[in-house]
């Protein structure tokens, strides 16, 4: 079980966007990184590809963050906060904010 999954707001708490919220889109757990909507934005330098139909030039692309840089944004603190894991009466294993033991998985 993953503390930080697809569609999760998160801060990022290190690095060149140190402060930025954003939206989950992917989640690498092999490497043990994310891909955030609108963080870690940088320019690349493409060729032209005329067999894929792909243009030359400067294109901004979103690159992956470590997982270790970010944290769950807590709406109630807000505040980054960190996550754990416990399980319900029901047997349910979900996953929780620390701070205030709110739970994230319905």
């Amino acid at each position: 079980m993953n503390k930080i999954r697809k569609g999760d707001e998160i801060v990022v708490i290190a690095g060149k966007d140190k402060g930025k919220r954003g939206t989950v889109s992917r989640v690498m757990m092999d490497e043990g990184n994310v891909l955030v909507d609108n963080i870690n934005v940088v320019k690349k330098h493409q060729k032209p590809n005329p067999a894929a139909g792909a243009a030359g030039g400067i294109v901004e692309m979103e690159k992956p963050l470590d997982i270790s840089n970010v944290a769950i944004y807590n709406p109630v603190t807000d505040k980054p906060d960190r996550v754990g894991f416990k399980t319900l009466e029901d047997g349910r294993k979900v996953r929780y904010l620390k701070s205030n033991g709110e739970v994230l998985d319905a």
